[in-house]
C-alpha cells in the first residue's frame, strides 16, 4: 500500500460495514462517478444507488450501496448508507430472486404494487448482482 493512504468508512444504521485504510476509491456520486485519492479536497456529496470500487494492495474491491451521503476530509473517507453490502458479503441467489420478483410485479403493472418502489427494488437488486460479479443478462 502507498504510504498516503485514506481511511474509508461505511456505515448504514445497522453497523458499521467495514474501515480500513485504502489507496483510492470511486463512489456513485448522484452527479456522476467520484474518484478519491489520498489529499483530495474536502467535499460532501449524495449518493446514488450504485457499486463503491476501492483499491487496496493493487487489488480492487467491491461494495454495493443503496445511496446515502459521502464525505472526505483529511485523508477520511465515510459512506452513509441506508444499505451497504461487501461483494463476498452478497448472497446471489437472494439478490436474483429479489429482482425477478421486482421485475414480475413491474410487469404486472397491479394498481396494488406501487410501480416506484418496485423498480427501486430492481434497481437495487440488480447493483447487488453487478457489485458480487454475478450475471444481470436476462433480468434486465
Amino acid at each position: 500500500m502507498a504510504e498516503r493512504a485514506i481511511t474509508l468508512e461505511v456505515i448504514t444504521p445497522e453497523r458499521v460495514v467495514f474501515r480500513e485504510e485504502v489507496d483510492s476509491l470511486i463512489v456513485p456520486g448522484s452527479e456522476g462517478l467520484l474518484g478519491v485519492l489520498p489529499d483530495h479536497a474536502p467535499m460532501v456529496a449524495t449518493l446514488k444507488i450504485g457499486i463503491l470500487s476501492y483499491r487496496k494492495g493493487g487489488e480492487r474491491r467491491r461494495v454495493a450501496v443503496a445511496g446515502g451521503f459521502f464525505e472526505v476530509a483529511d485523508n477520511h473517507a465515510v459512506v452513509l448508507s441506508d444499505a451497504a453490502e461487501r461483494a463476498e458479503e452478497i448472497d446471489v441467489a437472494r439478490a436474483r430472486a429479489a429482482a425477478e420478483r421486482a421485475r414480475r410485479r413491474l410487469a404486472e403493472r397491479d394498481a396494488n404494487w406501487d410501480f416506484e418502489r418496485a423498480r427501486a427494488a430492481l434497481h437495487r437488486a440488480l447493483n447487488r448482482l453487478r457489485a458480487a460479479g454475478a450475471d444481470t443478462g436476462d433480468l434486465v
